[in-house]
């Protein structure tokens, strides 16, 4: 299972960014979607993540500010971020767990993660 992660940028304090990751290879299941960002000099940290059933967890720095979503049809997960502040740059990254397919019909865990996609706020 791969994990393709698309649509950061430069935007301007205030403005507003998507960034999409799509999950493909040999997948069973996919259980929890998540992003997270590393900033220079800093570790990584969980931004927000979203379950099969679609339960969200945000870090307390985004809440109100950003929105998980996911489209399990497609295999894609989105983040939505509203009012940017320069703090907010970082590269993203998006996560996923759950079972791949293997040979037989069985399957086996994974998780994976994506690239990486910049995201710059400018003051």
């Amino acid at each position: 299972v791969q994990l393709q992660a698309s649509g950061g940028g430069l935007v301007q304090a205030g403005g507003s960014l998507r960034v999409s990751c799509v999950a493909s290879g040999s997948i069973f299941s996919i259980n929890v979607m998540g992003w997270y960002r590393q900033a220079p000099g800093k570790q990584r940290e969980l931004v927000a993540k979203i379950s099969s059933g679609g339960s969200t967890n945000y870090a307390d720095s985004v809440k109100g500010r950003f929105t998980i979503s996911r489209d399990d049809a497609k295999n894609t997960v989105y983040l939505q971020m509203n009012s940017l502040k320069p703090e907010d740059t970082a590269v993203y990254y998006c996560n996923a767990d759950g079972r791949s397919s293997i040979s037989l019909g069985g399957s086996r865990y994974y998780n994976v993660w994506g690239q990486g996609t910049q995201v710059t706020v400018s003051s």
